[in-house]
This record gives C-alpha cells, structure tokens and sequence, in this order.
C-alpha cells in the first residue's frame, strides 16, 4: 500500500506542520480549485443513467422484499434490507449532488429531483442544503461548529465538562449510539423540523414542512396499496440500514487522527478541504455504490463535480491520490478517535486521556 500522504497545515496559533510532504503543488488549494474546475460539468444523459442505475434497483428490491415477506416471512425479506439501503444511500447521494448544483446543469431541475429523493430519505431537501453549505464552508474551524458536522470537543472543553456531560458525549461517540440511535433520531426526529436554522427564513420551515406532508401522503398512499404493517416492516429497515451507513460515511470522511482543525486566524478554507477530508479509499463494488463520495477531498475543494467525474479526477492527477488516503479496515480504528488535541493538532482517544492522568 502506498504511504499515505499528509499536507503541510496552514500556519495558526494551535497548528504544528508536520514535518512530511512539503510539495508545494499539493499545498496550493486555490491553485487545485482552478485545476479541479474543469470537471464541475454533468453530462445530461449521464447523470440519466446514474439515476436509474440507483432508483430501479431500489424499487424492485423494495418489491422482492413484498414479494418474499407475502410468499415466505419476515425473516425471507429481511436480508434484502441491506442492499436496498444501499441503493437508498445512492439516491441520497444524487440528492447531495443536486443540492451543490452538480447533478444537472440548470438548478431548477436539480432542485426538482433533490426534492423528489428527499421524501425517500426523509431529508428536507431545502433545509439540507442550507445546513450542508455551512458544512462546506466552515469544515475543520473550531470557533464554528455545530451546522452540518458531528457533534465534536476539544480535550480542554472536555475536561472542563461536569461529569454527567462527560458521560453524554462519550455516549454520543460510542458506535452503538452513533450508527444506531444517531441515524434515528437525525431522520425520523430531527429534520422533521429546520434545528439549527429555524431563524433563517420561510424557505427552510417550506422545506421542512412540505417534505413532511410528502411523507405522511407517502405513508398513507402505500398502507393503503400494500398494507401499513407489510409497509412499515420493509422501510423502515431500509431507512434505519440506509441511515446508519450514510452517518458512518460522513463520520469517517472527517473525524481521522491527522484531521484539519484550526481557530480563527489559523483556519484555511483550502487547507480544511485537502487535509480536514479524507480520500476513502473503497473496494470497487462499495465505492460505486457510494458514488465516489470516498473522494471527499477533491468533493470539498470542487463540489461542483458530479459524483460520477470525482475518479476521473483521481486518474488524470494521481498525486491526489494519496493525500488524506484512508482504507476500510483503517476507518475503523477511526472510532476510538473522539476529542481533538489543539496541542498536538490530532484526534485522540478517550484513554489517551487517562493515560496522561
């Protein structure tokens, strides 16, 4: 495996550049953003097949698991929950992309379809992006957290917490909590109303509350085609599957021990996007599946380009490639990571913590 390639951080009072890869090429992020720009073009009919590649599967696995929970049971259908999520995850993925704009050339056709796939995957699409802009905008700044990210706290606002909060954030980064009761609580609870942005203006509460009614006319639409019971134990699998594996992603995409946080003054909107974002490096199958969202790098630096065109720049500037890299089974050690070192400039873990009394 080739070595994984970290950039020099951007100069700042709680920033300590390493001392590894010094390539200025690489270090220019305004520089990548022009070189980047000519891939920020969908292709029509691309963009087409990418969409029925993701919905006509999902539709008749949703359809296979009726047939099979009618035929055969419950525990027949069951495991087709899995790669019916997956499919879902692919249509929220679409919908990530119209919301930057990048699905479609003209907006009102990406504001049409993220809309549609939004009543799918219970995700108000309006509000989404307001949220998901301030993401972009604001990854890896410590004085501005909060929209968009998970939930995350310096070791000196740790240990300053009295203990019954200690204790809820470690719970809020235990992975039964994060993959399980977090994806519940963000699709089914949280964005049925605009948290976070219920002060910027009727266009988030229209969002909220238009998917909301879409979802309810859902519901009552297939509980009368195909029965409430047969209806509720096909999706709701496939959402809480779907939601668990879409918050693993964006967990994983920017919480790694050499991730990019700085104060104001010391933060960079493009040293966050090349270092404060990983290049999730999948096996084939998977990162189709996820279309490409993996490389979330060239994403943050470019998010004008289409899911299906992130490759493409991969393979014409291979030394990209390695910048951030990060493998599956790697990802995994990712979860004891769960506090951020402003001395060390690096996650840490819980029991490095105690380990330093």
């Amino acid at each position: 495996m080739p070595a994984r390639t970290w950039l020099p951080r951007a100069p700042g009072p709680c920033v300590t550049p390493p001392a590894a890869s010094r390539t200025p090429e690489l270090h220019d992020g305004k520089r990548w953003v022009e070189i980047l720009a000519r891939y920020g073009v969908p292709d029509p009919r691309r963009s087409l097949v990418e969409l029925l590649l993701s919905a006509l599967p999902f539709l008749a696995l949703w359809a296979l698991m009726l047939f099979c929970l009618e035929r055969f049971g419950y525990w027949a259908c069951l495991p087709l929950a899995l790669p019916a999520a997956a499919f879902l995850v692919r249509l929220f993925l679409i919908q990530h992309d119209c919301g930057h704009g990048s699905f479609f050339r003209g907006r009102a056709a990406n504001d049409r379809l993220g809309r549609i796939i939004g009543v799918l995957t219970l995700t108000p699409y309006g509000y989404w992006r307001r949220a998901h802009a301030i993401h972009h905008a604001t990854t890896g700044h410590l004085d501005r957290r909060g929209i968009g990210d998970v939930t995350l706290l310096t070791v000196e606002e740790y240990r300053a917490l009295p203990p019954w909060k200690r204790l809820g954030y470690r719970l809020s980064r235990d992975p039964v909590v994060l993959l399980g009761l977090g994806p519940l609580f963000l699709f089914v609870l949280k964005y049925r109303l605009p948290v976070g942005l219920m002060r910027d203006g009727k266009e988030v509460w229209i969002s909220a509350m238009s998917t909301n009614l879409a979802i309810a006319a859902v519901v009552v639409g297939m509980s009368l085609l195909v029965g409430i019971r047969e209806f509720l134990l096909i999706q709701l699998p496939i959402t809480l599957l779907a939601g668990s594996i879409g918050v693993w992603l964006f967990y994983v995409q920017h919480q790694f021990e050499d991730a990019y946080w700085a104060r104001q003054g010391g933060w960079s909107f493009h040293a966050a996007a090349l270092q404060g974002a990983t290049h999730y490096d999948l096996p084939g199958v998977l990162r189709w599946l996820t279309a490409n969202i993996g490389v979330h790098h060239v994403h943050h630096l470019a998010s004008r380009i289409p899911s299906y065109r992130l490759r493409e720049s991969l393979a014409d500037h291979p030394e990209l490639r390695d910048v951030g890299r990060l493998t599956l089974l790697e990802s995994v050690r990712c979860f004891r990571l769960a506090l951020w070192d402003e001395e060390a400039s690096r996650l840490v873990a819980f029991r490095e913590l105690r380990a330093r009394g």
